[in-house]
């Protein structure tokens, strides 16, 4: 059986903060409710109000790209990349300007590093390409921009596809770094 009073001591232990805000008013809770929001704004600008936590939480697509100009071959015919070697930071947007300065088409064939970076997109004239990217063909003339965010650190090969090129020295190294 149930004992009466004890029951109603119970009861009336977890009913006291009850009693203390009826016993405050609606002046009370209307001033517990003020601080509460004012703290919780308070909050919400110290959070997003600093300068450096807005870059921190800045998607990658939003960042500025650092531009990277490579040379596919030169003007006199050399079949090489200029320069060959490529430096990127895993986590910053970078757009990979090509150009072809020769008289004959070239590939930029990477593809370990295209497995190894988000692809935002590829500007080849009017032409705006999405998805993924492992190799570029340029005409003669042609200049096509890379945008992309590195994201696996690592050391990749650099090579021109077309029969005989890299065997000639169209070859080159691109090293994604861990972020600084």
């Amino acid at each position: 059986m149930c004992d009466l009073p004890q029951a109603k001591n119970k009861l009336g232990q977890h009913l006291a903060p009850l009693t203390a805000l009826a016993e405050w008013g609606w002046d009370g809770l209307r001033s517990v409710g003020l601080a509460l929001g004012l703290g919780s704004l308070v909050g919400i600008y110290v959070w997003f109000g600093q300068p450096g936590l807005a870059l921190a939480v800045q998607a990658p697509s939003q960042q500025p790209a650092e531009t990277v100009a490579v040379h596919l071959g030169t003007p006199t015919g050399a079949l090489r990349f200029e320069p060959d070697h490529l430096e990127f930071a895993a986590g910053q947007r970078y757009k990979l300007v090509l150009d072809n300065p020769s008289d004959q088409k070239h590939y930029f064939t990477a593809k370990d590093f295209a497995d190894s970076i988000w692809s935002q997109k590829v500007d080849a004239g009017p032409v705006e390409i999405k998805g993924a990217i492992h190799e570029l063909e340029l005409k003669p003339g042609a200049v096509a921009g890379w945008v992309f965010v590195p994201q696996k650190p690592g050391v990749y090969e650099l090579h021109c596809a077309i029969a005989g090129h890299a065997e000639a020295g169209m070859v080159g190294r691109i090293e994604i770094t861990n972020p600084a």
